[in-house]
């Protein structure tokens, strides 16, 4: 029988999640990879609100990666 919390290590939700909330405003751009590229860049002039932001967008891509991870290793 499979546990309840067994979606949070699915690696197909946190896909979903990633392409929607991770990636949203679509337009002129993907917001994490504005963001991203701001921080390559040197993060000149990022506020605490813009790392929040970072942080809130990120979030989906790196539990897809964990979730990834763990089921390729099987840990």
């Amino acid at each position: 029988m499979e546990q309840k919390s067994s979606y949070i290590f699915n690696p197909v939700f946190w896909l979903i999640f990633a392409l929607t909330l991770g990636l949203m405003p679509y337009t002129p751009e993907p917001h994490v990879w504005e963001k991203l590229k701001w921080i390559f860049a040197g993060a000149q002039g990022m506020k605490p609100l813009d790392w929040f932001d970072f942080f809130l967008h990120g979030t989906p891509w790196l539990l897809f990666v964990v979730s990834l991870v763990k089921k390729l290793v099987k840990i």
